[in-house]
């Protein structure tokens, strides 16, 4: 056929394909090589988890990096950036231009790599991104600078900055603040890492109270943290990184008012190594009726706690290679919290510690927060498997069935003694009258 544009050829197995096709292909291998050497780290959340919480992923003040520079509500702190960088710049023994254009050329020299960090919408030119990545490494810098380094704490919105820091869409690259903060703080001779100079934003953040305290493990690499928000989550690490995750167990969930009535006590977790362990504990002599103690972490919950856990459960979910620590957390608390009671006995047991307007707000954002997550690999299993097991036997569980039926209200213990009495005091009229009649015979 004369008009015939396809030539077709026949490859090495047999299948027939048209000329364009193999350079298609070309494209889709680079692409692919491309994605596997660099995985952008930076991007936007998942929208399963963006749409449950808008505001838990975007910034209310402050802009960090491109995915949110042009947000209008963003746009009044700029001047504010500026001078938190001008004022870093006059700390410098350097000339301010001299910092300046040793940033530029280094940001520049890496701008391949730092854009691949970056899930973009919008093309930048190099010269801008370079500025961007600049000013926002010294306005976060600066600010720690101020508000913690040198303790001047004398801004309303220190904590929606604070909070704006570790969104998920909200940062740079580490190695980019780790370079800039070479070249500015480092000259100021305050003789610490970067991990450390940064670490009392994240103590103000805890998600966790502990007796070990919030502790940044010794062994941070630079090169394996994406950024602040993966700081924070490797200060969640246990000391000894060698938990297994195992296949999700599908046991019945049980709420916290379920297991206390089936005689399980909630103490805080002592452990030094790891803030977020749990464990069961039982008592020497393993009788059917013994109690057992779940020794588990203390969780804060105010106003930020939303914000924060959402952030760090988004992270693990895009990074295929984080270890699902906080996501197997909040799902094991989605178990064991159904209502705002269940809350209050977590509260009384000393293992939740609630700073919110009533116990049903923090039952309602614990619940909300595992929606829309698939079950992961769970770091508990062990732990679940074991209550459940105790749940199960046999006085655990006609106990627990004997106050939820009888001892759930005041009502309920109060027909239930009126019963016992009633019945008592017929046994007695029967006892009575049984005696009568065989005296009379």
């Amino acid at each position: 056929m004369e008009n015939r544009d396809l030539e077709l050829e026949v490859i090495e197995n047999n299948m027939i394909i048209g000329p364009g096709i193999p350079s298609f292909l070309d494209r889709l291998e680079i692409e692919h090589n491309h994605t596997e050497q660099i995985a952008s780290t930076i991007h936007m959340a998942p929208r399963t988890l963006r749409d449950l919480s808008p505001h838990s992923f975007s910034p209310r003040v402050v802009s960090i990096g491109p995915l949110h520079k042009d947000d209008e509500n963003v746009q009044a702190f700029e001047r504010q950036k500026a001078t938190y960088v001008i004022n870093l710049m006059r700390e410098m023994t350097s000339p301010k231009n001299t910092v300046i254009d040793s940033c530029m050329q280094r940001m520049q020299e890496l701008m391949g790599q730092i854009k691949a960090c970056y899930v973009l919408t919008k093309e930048y030119d190099d010269v801008e991104f370079a500025e961007m990545m600049v000013m926002d490494a010294c306005f976060i810098l600066g600010f720690i600078l101020k508000n913690f380094a040198l303790n001047i704490d004398d801004v309303f919105y220190l904590g929606d900055v604070v909070c704006d820091l570790v969104l998920l869409e909200n940062q740079i690259p580490f190695f980019v603040l780790d370079e800039i903060f070479n070249r500015t703080i480092v000259e100021l001779d305050i003789c610490v890492s970067l991990v450390q100079f940064i670490s009392p934003v994240f103590s103000r953040l805890n998600l966790f109270d502990s007796d070990a305290g919030f502790r940044i493990p010794n062994n941070i690499s630079i090169d394996h943290t994406h950024h602040i928000l993966s700081l924070q989550h490797a200060c969640y690490k246990p000391l000894e990184d060698n938990i297994i995750p195992e296949d999700y167990l599908s046991t019945r969930s049980h709420s916290a008012t379920d297991l206390d009535k089936a005689g399980v006590s909630f103490k805080p977790n002592r452990s030094q190594t790891w803030v977020l362990g749990m464990d069961m504990e039982f008592p020497s002599f393993l009788w059917s009726w013994c109690k057992c103690t779940l020794r588990m972490p203390v969780l804060v919950v105010h106003d930020s706690t939303e914000l924060i856990l959402r952030n760090l459960i988004a992270y693990e979910l895009e990074s295929s290679q984080t270890r699902k620590y906080i996501t197997s957390y909040a799902i094991v608390m989605d178990r064991f919290v159904n209502t705002q009671y269940d809350v209050a006995k977590l509260v009384e047991s000393k293992v939740l510690v609630n700073y919110m307007g009533s116990n049903e707000e923090a039952a309602n954002m614990i619940n909300n927060i595992c929606k829309e997550i698939s079950v992961v690999n769970s770091l508990y299993r062990r732990q679940l498997k074991t209550l459940d097991k105790y749940y199960n036997r046999y006085w655990p569980k006609h106990i627990a069935w004997m106050r939820r039926t009888y001892f759930s209200s005041p009502w309920n213990i109060i027909a239930l003694v009126v019963g016992i009495i009633i019945f008592t005091l017929s046994m007695i009229q029967t006892i009575y009258a049984i005696k009568s009649y065989k005296d009379k015979k």
